[in-house]
């Protein structure tokens, strides 16, 4: 019987223990399981936990609860760290690894694996995909964007209704998304616009540098024809001439955040007018009231379809999400090498999302699964003349 061990690594989403659950669900009386406790540190620390039915009964319990049940973390896996993790390997006689994570994570295993052919130990390695801001390479998105991106666009919607109602006493708030380096997340902020008076009134995205001068345009015309204004920006996004915001760093990996604050004060100060920043933080990844069907139900379907894989003896890939080409939507999910999912790097918006943005709310839409629409803010038509 093969032996197994599945760990989760990286930042959690709102789906990522569908995605376990489906590949437990998916191998077990076939595979001896064992989880690993801690992600990528756990797996060097041998922190190893036997499948018993107790424990596989209690992480499919968590098929539809947010976080990694397991836990993540980041860690810095280094040259000595990763022959520890294959020696840990062995010692426990482990035939496969699984991980599921990102870029970053999909990398280590990569590592793994060439490590393990270094010590001439024969090990089987599955990459199953997720992440929040759409960074990861090789698959059309992965599980845990979708989620994510409905409660940007719902809480940017339920934003405008709330600052409309205050605006004698607030005209502005800035907005602050995940999204380090790419912007699929502050994209998504507009797709359940559908009135004018709506916000987001602008959005930022890291892929262009922000423009003071299209900012403060935009703004203005916002407040003058509605009395307020939205504004979303990417939490990597940075000025012309400028440098993305470090709040602070975490075993050497820096913690971004605080454009949105920039942005308000600078606009308070040119518009004198009163500004808030809202930094929507770790809800994006972790409300389970905002999460998607349709990502759900594919979370847990590339966790079965991983268990498959293993089965089947796919080898060094992770799992992907290909969409089809029709007048619907529909998806096959397939193996990618590792190494093409490590050579594609970060996954930007490409250009053409970012010039037309109606061409990546189409894109979009379907992930989003079902959401009711609002009447318009307002039946009157005001405007307002402070500038």
């Amino acid at each position: 019987m093969r032996k197994v061990a599945i760990g989760q690594a990286g930042g959690p989403t709102a789906v990522l223990n569908a995605t376990l659950s489906g590949c437990v669900e998916s191998i077990k009386g076939s595979c001896e399981i064992t989880f690993i406790e801690s992600g990528y540190e756990g797996l060097v620390e041998e922190n190893f936990i036997p499948g018993d039915p107790a424990m596989l009964n209690w992480v499919i319990a968590n098929r539809n609860i947010p976080g990694a049940c397991l836990r993540s973390g980041r860690y810095t896996f280094d040259e000595q760290a990763i022959q520890r993790a294959v020696q840990n390997l062995k010692k426990h006689q482990i035939d496969t690894l699984v991980f599921l994570g990102g870029n970053g994570t999909m990398e280590a295993l990569f590592k793994v694996k060439q490590e393990s052919k270094h010590q001439g130990y024969d090990l089987q390695v599955i990459g199953l995909p997720k992440t929040v801001d759409n960074d990861l390479g090789a698959t059309d998105h992965a599980p845990g964007f979708a989620s994510a991106a409905k409660y940007i666009a719902q809480t940017t919607r339920d934003m405008s209704r709330d600052l409309y109602s205050m605006k004698n006493f607030e005209q502005i708030r800035v907005l602050e998304t995940m999204g380090r380096n790419a912007g699929w997340l502050a994209a998504a902020s507009g797709i359940l616009k559908k009135h004018k008076e709506e916000g987001p009134h602008f959005v930022a995205i890291p892929e262009k540098p922000l423009d003071r001068d299209q900012l403060l345009v935009s703004v203005q015309d916002a407040v003058h024809a509605h009395g307020y204004a939205i504004i979303v920006v990417s939490e990597g996004v940075q000025w012309k001439k400028g440098a993305q915001i470090e709040l602070n760093q975490v075993n050497g990996r820096s913690i971004l955040g605080g454009i949105s604050k920039q942005v308000g004060d600078f606009l308070s100060q040119q518009l004198n007018v009163t500004t808030r920043a809202e930094l929507l933080g770790m809800n994006q990844r972790s409300a389970a009231s905002s999460v998607s069907e349709v990502d759900a139900y594919e979370a847990y379907q590339v966790g079965c379809i991983g268990g498959h894989f293993i089965k089947e003896g796919y080898d060094e890939c992770m799992v992907s999400i290909e969409r089809k080409p029709a007048d619907y939507y529909t998806i096959n999910i397939k193996p990618v090498k590792l190494e093409n999912v490590i050579a594609e790097e970060e996954r930007l918006m490409p250009i053409s999302f970012i010039d037309n943005r109606e061409a990546y709310y189409q894109w979009l839409s379907p992930l989003l699964g079902g959401v009711h629409s609002y009447p318009p803010i307002t039946q009157r038509r005001v405007e307002y003349s402070e500038f």
